[in-house]
């Protein structure tokens, strides 16, 4: 694994080699506003951290106790705070207040608490805050557009920058949100938890980012009829009025921010991979239910048989669980056994077997666009059973993977089956929430006798037995099939060189990058996975081989992006935005750019949508 870079390091330097970068994180931040607009700007506010010289330079003299801290004492302070609250929806509502008064001091508290906090910030607790949105609700994140006003989509969008103020945009429509359904205008929070990942997972700079939601209403009853709720009071809209929504956001964005990544977030099953079909040739666009899930669990698969000293190109997979992440799962598979062979997509899926409600899916079922490659001879399986266990018995596959949602599906009998043929082999219950997950670790291995090679959706504890040479007890950890140790690498590699396109190649660069890393490469007791805490130098590893592919692709329009992986990972570092206090440098507001006047985000809407339209009829 690459080193970790240590942040203080790199901020104590007075020029870096990459320093005259726009996105370049050394040396002092510009700023143009005073006193209690400053201690209002999440961005610039340091509290009690700010030095004497910033309190006199800054006019915040008399708005500060006298005493000066240090980031870390500050620290310490919110840790106490954050301890206090008596559960873990009460945290995150803590955690959300700490970040709209100071960017750095929270994302400070996550990176030095990122195991304790991340179920917190993240899964499964922002689920319980998004659930709540409405009831918890206190000042608007982010961008919330509506369906009934479509014609005003570029005007709301305008308010939040101009060209190059935004790199990273995550948007979802709310209806399918972290396992608990539809939750309408409170996907913005989704959008918003994705956001703060990429930037504690990868360094993309939280300022430059735009979360939205884009609000078609909610067929949850439960939110129609809660006299609180706080979006569109009305049934979902679907067809050529969702369409023409979503489309003529994608085109605001494209029009608005033209550099600006887009991330698709918990979009519903009829709608989250048709939207990803109709944009991914045309924009830098990426679905982390279908892409990302399928990126990490295909590394999580790549390291395992790099224990079990098989080839990808060999393996037969079956997928118990044929939605949005199944088949998410067996396209990434599909194409990087497509590219390693040099075979058509449609041979590579000849190696993978998809197995939902109705049983193993053959020609004779009827399924969707994105399953049918998938689907077997149905001849071949006439008057047979197409059960889970009867498919592994005759399939003999090397890896099971679960994205069912059905407890307990990978049974005793199933695991046994599939030991019976492979030696070492990989088995990837995936659901969430852990009630969910179809066998637990310890069941695996035990009826695998520490056999199995095993990663699942949740954090479970190391699983003890007595599967060592001579009987002795062996002590084997789990890897959390964790899309945040893929997804904002993925990003940030893009947003660096400017991709055009986010391509296949690019991902299976990403794939190998991170299972590269893999601690069960040196230790096949370790988990197959790096965790979380690990997260930052992944994710430089991760971009660096993102970057590198888009280049070959001829997709990377930033220019003078180095070519030795050294220099590269000099250059994704960076601009990699850390929690530390740049010194702040006055300047006048008169020729500041806007980051340093704090108007990143209040620009007049009708001044920037006239720029647009300027532009557009200037343009050839």
């Amino acid at each position: 694994m690459s080193p970790p870079f240590n942040t203080e390091d790199k901020h104590k330097r007075s020029t870096s080699k990459f320093s005259h970068l726009p996105l370049s994180t050394s040396g002092p931040v510009d700023c143009a506003v005073t006193g209690t607009v400053l201690l209002n700007t999440p961005y610039f506010n340091r509290g009690s951290a700010h030095t004497l010289e910033e309190r006199d330079q800054f006019n915040l003299t008399g708005l500060l106790p006298q005493s000066v801290q240090t980031l870390e004492q500050q620290a310490a302070r919110a840790y106490q705070q954050y301890s206090s609250r008596p559960d873990n929806l009460a945290k995150n509502t803590f955690l959300a207040s700490l970040k709209e008064q100071n960017l750095v001091l929270y994302f400070k508290l996550l990176q030095d608490h990122m195991k304790e906090m991340f179920s917190v910030v993240y899964t499964p607790t922002e689920g319980a805050a998004i659930e709540n949105f409405s009831r918890l609700f206190r000042r608007p994140e982010g961008c919330f557009l509506n369906i009934n006003d479509i014609d005003r989509v570029p005007h709301d969008l305008a308010q939040w920058g101009r060209p190059e103020d935004i790199d990273y945009i995550v948007v979802s429509d709310g209806e399918e949100i972290l396992g608990i359904g539809d939750q309408g205008t409170g996907g913005i929070l989704i959008s918003v938890a994705k956001l703060v990942l990429t930037t504690l997972c990868a360094g993309v700079h939280p300022n430059r980012t735009l979360p939205v939601v884009l609000d078609c209403g909610t067929n949850n009853e439960k939110l129609l009829s809660d006299e609180l709720y706080l979006g569109l009071r009305q049934k979902r809209v679907r067809g050529e009025k969702y369409d023409k929504f979503v489309n003529n956001f994608v085109q605001a964005c494209r029009s608005l921010f033209p550099r600006a990544y887009i991330h698709f977030e918990d979009f519903g099953l009829p709608n989250a991979r048709r939207i990803l079909e109709m944009y991914r040739p045309k924009i830098p666009c990426f679905n982390d239910d279908i892409q990302g899930t399928g990126c990490v669990t295909l590394a999580a698969i790549m390291a395992a048989l790099h224990v079990s000293k098989q080839e990808l190109g060999n393996v037969r997979m079956v997928i118990f669980g044929a939605g949005t992440a199944g088949v998410g799962i067996a396209d990434q598979v599909r194409d990087t056994i497509s590219d390693e062979k040099g075979i058509g997509k449609e041979d590579a899926a000849k190696q993978i077997w998809l197995i939902d409600k109705p049983g193993l899916l053959t020609t004779n079922t009827e399924m969707s666009n994105a399953q049918k490659i998938y689907a077997k001879d149905g001849s071949e399986w006439e008057g047979k059973e197409r059960s889970l266990l009867e498919v592994v018995k005759a399939v003999k596959p090397h890896a099971l993977i679960g994205t069912s949602t059905v407890p307990g599906a990978f049974t005793e009998e199933v695991v046994k089956a599939m030991a019976e043929h492979v030696e070492r082999p990989i088995i990837l219950p995936l659901s969430n929430p852990t009630r969910l997950h179809e066998a637990v670790p310890a069941d695996i291995l035990k009826w695998t006798e520490g056999r199995a090679l095993v990663a699942t959706g949740s954090p479970f504890d190391p699983v003890k037995g007595p599967w060592g040479p001579d009987g002795s007890e062996v002590e084997i950890e789990v890897a959390e099939c964790n899309n945040s140790v893929i997804f904002p690498g993925i990003g940030l590699g893009a947003v660096l060189c400017r991709a055009k396109l986010v391509t296949d190649r690019m991902l299976v660069a990403a794939v190998r990058g991170l299972a590269g890393l893999s601690p069960a490469l040196r230790d096949d007791t370790a988990p197959l996975l790096p965790g979380v805490e690990e997260v930052r130098p992944v994710s430089v590893r991760v971009a660096r081989e993102v970057v590198r592919a888009a280049v070959d692709e001829g997709v990377a329009t930033e220019a003078d992006i180095p070519n030795g992986p050294d220099e590269l990972d000099e250059w994704i570092r960076e601009q990699m935005w850390d929690p530390v206090y740049r010194p702040l440098r006055r300047v006048e507001p008169q020729g500041a750019g806007r980051q340093a006047k704090a108007e990143l985000k209040v620009v007049g809407s009708l001044e920037r949508v006239e720029d647009r339209d300027a532009r557009q009829k200037k343009a050839p």
